[in-house]
């Protein structure tokens, strides 16, 4: 059976880029029939918060990203010390007591020798005595997986296949000397027990799972087969990782886009496909492939989602929005209408209170000094409410009559007089709801 997984750290809120790796990994189970696990990657308990393990669930909830299970990596503490025994037992572990000023020298060393910057094993010739010299002077040391020095192959989802000479790579630090399990220990032991059959990540990991695949497979298990998405940049193709944290699903929650909006860009950023809007989670399902996905860096611009919420709006009943219409006041008997009326002039719910707001209570009247005459003269024959449908072409035909103007020199001047804009829905469509009239007559 399909399983995938997404492994966020609560150590902040989700962003695009976090979304990307959720979401392709959801769509691959889902369109399976298999199993999406949400696995919470809370080792470092210095950083991690509740708080944000609760933002977490939030946004997926929020988007619709439901989970089959979820599974917490603090509570698996020993199970990791399990598989940490069993590599030390198999002479793949190996505690090394450098400490970041001696390696970074170590580096630079190499670097100015034309080598490149691995770990020079120095840890493997000390002594027991040495290494209690050491402990007894500097604390416990880090652990380090001994890396087969040889080619790591595979097919990436992706990228094609992938070749990563493992001499070329340091051996990886899986336990800080604090006792701290890293990441790509937690995350080995728990893609084997958790039966996880596909990974999805970011390109930035390539190196990593070249890593992650021998120590799977030092752990006599098989390997899931791998894909990395190309990483976002912005519309312009400059680094987007200083502006992420403008960009979490929080913020853009509060800034009105749409779930369905953020779903269909992000499920299609990146591939062959067109971006299209989606009406339901079963659409993007249905026609997500990973395989039209390219290597090349992805541009994202956060302005695309507004229109897409847009358009998303505009499809909507009116049941879909009854509860926040009736959390700016719109009352249930005029909300269908008013939805009708409104629905393809907003681009986010955010811009429904300002539309209530000129129904209900009027607008200030903008009218250009060579209309003050024209308007005053058709506001006098704008009978008493209530409106109805006919009501503008009857009224705006009697104008017409009267003074003679027509086009746009006769409905512009009595639009901005009436709502104090120069755009929006349709006038006969504005004026059974609006309530006031403020204008002078």
């Amino acid at each position: 059976m399909t399983t995938t997984r997404f492994a966020p750290s609560p150590t902040g809120y989700i962003h695009v880029g976090n979304l990307r790796t959720a979401l392709m990994n959801y769509l691959i189970a889902a369109k399976a029939g298999g199993t999406f696990i949400l696995r919470i990657d809370d080792t470092d308990q210095e950083r991690s918060k509740e708080e944000y393990v609760d933002a977490i669930k939030y946004d997926l909830e929020w988007l619709g990203l439901h989970w089959d299970r979820i599974e917490r990596q603090s509570e698996r503490l020993e199970r990791y010390a399990e598989a940490a025994d069993a590599l030390r037992a198999k002479g793949r572990f190996y505690e090394a007591f450098e400490t970041p000023t001696e390696l970074d020298l170590k580096r630079k060393k190499q670097l100015n020798m034309g080598r490149p910057p691995v770990y020079d094993r120095a840890a493997l010739a000390l002594s027991e005595a040495e290494k209690a010299r050491l402990r007894a002077e500097r604390g416990d040391g880090v652990w380090r997986f001994m890396l087969d020095q040889q080619r790591i192959d595979w097919r990436d989802g992706i990228l094609g296949p992938i070749s990563i000479d493992a001499a070329s790579v340091s051996d990886p630090v899986l336990i800080r000397g604090d006792g701290q399990v890293l990441y790509t220990l937690a995350s080995v032991v728990d893609d084997v027990d958790m039966g996880v059959t596909n990974v999805v990540r970011g390109s930035d990991h390539v190196t990593n799972t070249a890593t992650q695949i021998q120590i799977i497979e030092s752990l006599g298990a098989t390997p899931p087969a791998f894909a990395h998405h190309s990483l976002l940049t912005g519309p312009t193709g400059e680094a987007l990782s200083k502006r992420l944290g403008a960009l979490s699903l929080r913020d853009l929650r509060a800034r009105g886009v749409a779930p369905m909006a953020l779903l269909s860009l992000m499920a299609r950023l990146g591939s062959s496909d067109p971006v299209e809007l989606r009406t339901d989670m079963a659409e993007l399902i249905e026609g997500f492939d990973l395989e039209h996905f390219g290597a090349a860096p992805t541009k994202f611009d956060e302005n695309d989602l507004f229109p897409l919420t847009a358009r998303h709006l505009a499809s909507l009943p009116v049941a879909a929005v009854a509860d926040h219409l009736a959390e700016i006041g719109v009352p249930e008997s005029l909300a269908a209408q008013f939805w009708a009326v409104t629905r393809e002039n907003i681009t986010t719910l955010q811009d429904l209170e300002g539309w209530w707001h000129l129904f209900r209570d009027g607008a200030e009247p903008v009218i250009e000094d060579e209309d003050r005459a024209f308007v005053a003269e058709a506001l006098a024959l704008l009978p008493e409410g209530p409106y109805g449908a006919d009501s503008w072409s009857t009224w705006t035909a009697a104008v017409r009559e009267a003074t003679g103007r027509k086009g746009r020199a006769l409905f512009m001047p009595l639009r901005k007089a009436l709502t104090g804009q120069a755009h929006g829905p349709d006038m006969a469509q504005m004026l059974p709801l609006l309530q006031v009239i403020r204008a002078k007559r």
